[in-house]
């Protein structure tokens, strides 16, 4: 069956719609939770997958629609299976080294590994100041304040208290007051991606317009005078170069314009430690995972690297361990690309 950029597109959209459409009696009424104990498997998770990290000691932490796991390079623990059923969508570290837990809807976990058993987690929701319990996406930025996005906007935490950026139709605005307003409606548009680039300002995608935040203003980006849409992803590489993948395919921004790369819906971007840019995309066999050289990367026609890891079923988020290995999550479980490895033998999956 052939792919196109469209479908697949409505496909996550629709997972999205799904996952909001859940019952959302799983949250939690305590701030602190009472039972940490944890889960060891031989297996990886064969949950829907969607984002991986790797904490400073070298352990992968796995969010998935079943809970989230840790991977030492051994056995996967499942950390949260004795907190919350609720499904699970982005994590990271902070500088401090505690681990946040996005979930899609009972808001957000932080889990202090340091702490004793009953203090090491902690939720925060919508009755804390959150803006919604759907986390899509987790930030720090160079202050060290988490951005959480959201369901219908986004929310800043600086340790004490939230402040939230509410959408409304195709725009953002600061919700000064703390709560939304009785004639503000929140949006069902989510913010897939945030990230503070060299200068200060920070670029948030989402499934409508994509933004540029300079600290005041909300401003959408535009090329030739059409928004980007439903931006999935934003990086910025080592040259202070800005990458937008989503619906309008895969964009660099160098500061003065935009250059496109490729047409295709681009859903996931990641810069490797050489300066290679992998991409999740679309194309005629289905979703591809493409390697495109670092050097060649300001040419018209950059060199090119194209692997089939599922034989063209979607996958997602792209991730390079301190090994070399590319990890990524997809609908049933986590899979590890390893580019040094004997033909046919390059793709491991954990799920079984």
């Amino acid at each position: 069956m052939k792919y196109t950029p469209v479908y697949s597109l409505i496909v996550v959209l629709g997972f999205y719609t799904f996952c909001k459409a859940q019952n959302q009696t799983d949250q939690t009424k305590e701030k602190l939770i009472s039972e940490t104990k944890e889960v060891n498997t031989s297996y990886g998770p064969h949950h829907i997958t969607r984002h991986i990290i790797q904490d400073r000691k070298g352990n992968l932490w796995i969010a998935t629609y079943g809970g989230v796991f840790r991977y030492d390079n051994k056995s996967f623990t499942n950390i949260t299976s004795q907190v919350s059923s609720a499904r699970f969508f982005s994590v990271l570290e902070d500088r401090n080294g505690n681990l946040w837990f996005g979930s899609l809807s009972s808001g957000v976990y932080k889990y202090d590994p340091k702490q004793a058993v009953g203090k090491s987690f902690q939720n925060f929701t919508t009755k804390d100041g959150l803006l919604n319990n759907a986390i899509f996406s987790i930030y720090e930025d160079k202050r060290g304040h988490i951005w959480f996005g959201v369901s219908g906007g986004a929310s800043r935490y600086d340790g004490k208290s939230f402040r939230n950026y509410a959408m409304k139709g195709d725009s953002i605005f600061e919700e000064i007051t703390g709560e939304i307003r009785s004639d503000f409606t929140l949006s069902t548009n989510e913010v897939s991606s945030i990230i503070e680039d060299k200068t200060g300002k920070f670029w948030f995608g989402t499934r409508g317009h994509a933004f540029v935040y300079d600290g005041k203003t909300f401003t959408s980006l535009t090329h030739n005078n059409s928004p980007f849409w439903n931006v999935r992803k934003i990086i910025e590489d080592k040259k202070g170069n800005i990458w937008l993948g989503g619906f309008n395919g895969l964009w660099r921004y160098d500061g003065r314009r935009f250059t496109n790369l490729i047409w295709e819906g681009v859903g996931y971007v990641y810069e490797d430690k050489k300066g290679n840019l992998w991409t999740g995309s679309e194309s005629d066999p289905g979703w591809v995972l493409s390697r495109y050289e670092a050097k060649s990367l300001s040419k018209k026609k950059p060199k090119v690297t194209v692997i089939n890891p599922l034989n063209g079923i979607m996958f997602f988020d792209i991730l390079e361990a301190k090994d070399g290995s590319i990890w990524f999550g997809s609908l049933d479980g986590v899979f590890r690309y390893d580019p040094r490895g004997a033909v046919g033998r390059t793709i491991t999956g954990f799920n079984r």
